[in-house]
């Protein structure tokens, strides 16, 4: 029997939901030093966990296209709920270092694998929208963490920090079994009613569908030129949404006098705007065109940079630091489908997960750079002028791959003509 195809991405979504709830971290700060672990120590789970997630996403992209999303997101349920559930266990022993190996190693190990897993499977089954495709399922990973900090929350006080972690471990677990239950390849070859086979999604000069620009295996995409822009992209693109997250209460409450309640409801608010980027501008790149929407991306982040530093109004600074966050999760949304553009779908999650070591990267560099500034310079204004370097190279990065994308599609062209 057919499956239904958004049945199959409420799948993803319910596996995205668990995973992201990693995002929640911060609600189990406190309570955590109450052990009398130390702020720094209690945090490097969490960089640990971003760590492995990259790492293990490059490492599991043949698994999963070996053993397909079901199979990869079962496993990757096991990883995650053993990694939670063995928190609650280190907490209840007290120990730091079994936290590391649970929270940190498994748990991230378990993010990278549930997150690339149903992605490629999705990009397959909305070739007419790979955007919103894969929108919808990363927007359940930023979704992740408002269902699960309330929820948290409620819980530590009423039942303690180890009971959560049993609790939303065994939550999780059912969670992502009934996800990877239903998940499953489309048949080979199938489009949806009204699209020809072989196409894909366009952008706006593109609108009945293009074809990919080559089915390459992980392999063969490592070695072209257009992976390693794409690496570079996302790895400043990642970084900037970090930097902002790791300081936005602090800054705020430095830089335009926000109390700490005020900068706390913009934090939540960040998470909301976080999550509506990734739906709304994957979205949007279906019709504008992947490889323009990266550009229009650090166009708008570079001008958002440079005003940052002059900026007293709390307004103007909340709508600033909104707008960058929605393209940090617009930036992870609209990446599956830019892959497949640039790659095919033929080994789409290894690639996948090649370019998310770019996120285990970012993780470190992008909070330790802010940290390393304000400490040394006592401001934070220094670190958004030396971002906008950054963010000037993406763009300059993301105009060569506007100009290699060109030069491929010319070539293309040109060998049909001969062919003919």
């Amino acid at each position: 029997m057919m499956k239904n195809r958004w049945l199959i991405a409420l799948s993803a979504v319910a596996i995205h939901l668990s995973i992201g709830s990693a995002y929640a971290y911060s609600v189990y700060v406190k309570p955590l030093e109450t052990l009398g672990w130390q702020k720094t120590e209690v945090s490097l789970a969490f960089t640990i966990a971003i760590f492995f997630l990259g790492m293990s996403a490059a490492a599991f992209g043949q698994f999963v296209e070996k053993q397909g999303p079901r199979k990869s997101a079962l496993l990757a349920a096991t990883l995650f709920t053993s990694g939670i559930l063995g928190s609650g266990l280190a907490v209840l022993m007290e120990s730091l270092l079994l936290f590391y190996l649970t929270f940190g190693v498994l748990g991230g190990m378990g993010l990278g694998l549930g997150y690339i897993s149903p992605v490629s499977t999705l990009v397959k089954w909305f070739p007419d929208r790979r955007g919103l495709a894969t929108g919808m399922a990363v927007l359940g990973f930023g979704a992740g963490a408002l269902i699960t900090a309330p929820i948290a929350e409620r819980l530590i006080v009423t039942i303690g920090v180890s009971n959560t972690f049993f609790t939303l471990g065994v939550a999780y677990f059912i969670l992502m079994f009934l996800g990877a239950s239903y998940i499953a390849k489309p048949p080979e070859g199938w489009v949806p009613k009204g699209m020809e086979p072989g196409t894909v999604s366009g952008g706006k000069y593109d609108i009945k569908g293009t074809q990919d620009l080559a089915q390459l295996t992980a392999k063969e995409a490592a070695k072209t030129k257009r992976f390693w822009l794409l690496w570079v992209m996302m790895f400043i693109n990642i970084s900037t949404g970090l930097m902002l997250i790791s300081v936005a209460s602090p800054m705020a409450q430095e830089k335009v006098g926000m109390t700490t309640v005020a900068a706390a409801s913009m934090v939540a608010l960040m998470g909301l705007f976080n999550g509506a980027g990734r739906i709304a501008w994957s979205s949007a790149s279906d019709f504008i065109g992947r490889h323009r929407i990266y550009a229009i991306f650090f166009s708008i982040q570079l001008v958002a940079f440079l005003i940052l530093p002059n900026i007293t109004n709390v307004l103007v600074f909340q709508v600033l630091i909104f707008l960058v966050l929605t393209i940090y999760g617009g930036g992870f949304a609209a990446l599956p489908a830019f892959i497949g553009d640039l790659f095919g779908t033929k080994q789409l999650g290894a690639i996948h997960g090649l370019i998310l070591t770019s996120w285990s990267m970012a993780g470190v560099m992008g909070p330790l750079l802010v940290a390393y500034i304000r400490e040394t310079t006592n401001s934070y204004d220094a670190t958004f002028y030396i971002f906008v370097a950054f963010l000037a190279i993406a763009l300059f990065t993301s105009f060569l791959m506007m100009k290699d994308i060109q030069r491929i599609k010319a070539q293309k062209a040109m060998t049909m003509q001969k062919a003919s």
